[in-house]
């Protein structure tokens, strides 16, 4: 990848949400502590999945995954963006925001497609519970992992690539806090026509098919909850689903008030909005599968406590 691009841009100047001193010091203290609590939760639950026999399951293999995936995201984005607020030098390479792009575009659709397998893994426990060991063999998750991942791979760099074919000879300032599809596209003087086609195209192969496909899994799951007989069963059939729908709302939900709008109505307020699904979803995920789930207190409380755990319980 060239450092400069064919209008002879080298670098860019990423603004972040203000250009206040005042501000970006209380932005600095405060993206600093949502990324050590991200890092730190998400590396907690892949420890315990990885340590605790119990948890090596299908669910809890793509859930250490889908936090793998979350780690690498906001160490994507959030050191550079530290380090620009705390040393004042807001500049990137156009190399550099170009891996950046790479990165944020893969993982993001990495994020959802793992999602759409645990949909899949949750209708095959609930709808088809004696399928469900040959159903969800460990050749096939690891199987449909790489599949998300080769996916994933092939749309984040077909963005990037189309990326290296845009001019931009105006302005170099990006008032985001990292290298964002949309506000590069609206720095572009040359014709993004192709672009917006094929981000149209690929985005809704890779977000809408999976999110089609989540709530047909979930009418499903429900309509199995629903012919349960007892209240109790429905409940922990129910509760096995509760942290995947939590998560799955919050990733469309900050996801969809980013991206679902035109390019040209793109402004200031959407940063807001791109900090809740680049670094608080990240940050929530790892509360939101333990806050309830029995499973991974055990877990985290083994590997903390050891045997003196087991003794208490």
């Amino acid at each position: 990848m060239d450092g400069v691009n064919n209008s002879g841009v080298s670098e860019f100047l990423l603004l972040g949400i203000s250009e206040s001193p005042e501000q970006q010091r209380v932005q600095f203290w405060m993206f600093l502590s949502m990324y050590l609590v991200t890092v730190v939760g998400n590396v907690l639950i892949i420890l315990a999945i990885s340590f605790d026999p119990r948890l090596h399951t299908p669910m809890y293999f793509f859930l250490a995954n889908l936090s793998f995936t979350d780690l690498f995201f906001v160490t994507n984005t959030i050191p550079k963006m530290l380090v620009s607020l705390q040393s004042q030098n807001k500049a990137i390479s156009y190399a550099g925001c170009l891996t950046q792009l790479y990165f944020l575009v893969s993982l993001v659709a990495l994020d959802n497609l793992i999602l759409a397998t645990m949909a899949y893994d949750r209708y095959v426990a609930i709808c088809r519970p004696l399928h469900y060991t040959t159903a969800m063999s460990p050749g096939l998750c690891i199987l449909l992992l790489a599949l998300c991942w080769a996916l994933s791979a092939l749309y984040g760099l077909t963005h990037t690539l189309l990326m290296t074919r845009v001019t931009f000879c105006g302005s170099r300032k990006i008032h985001y806090i990292f290298c964002e599809m949309y506000v590069l596209l609206r720095l572009a003087c040359s014709n993004t026509q192709v672009n917006h086609t094929v981000l149209i195209a690929t985005g809704c192969f890779i977000f809408l098919t999976p999110l089609g496909f989540m709530i047909m899994s979930y009418v499903r799951i429900v309509r199995a909850i629903l012919r349960i007989p007892s209240a109790t069963g429905k409940y922990k059939a129910f509760s096995t689903c509760a942290s995947h729908l939590a998560v799955v709302s919050l990733f469309y939900g900050t996801l969809g008030m980013v991206y679902l709008q035109p390019l040209h109505t793109y402004s200031m307020k959407d940063s807001v909005a791109t900090v809740m699904y680049a670094v608080v979803t990240p940050m929530m995920n790892p509360f939101i599968y333990s806050l309830r789930n029995k499973d991974m207190h055990g877990a985290l409380g083994r590997l903390f406590l050891g045997k003196a755990f087991q003794r208490l319980t």
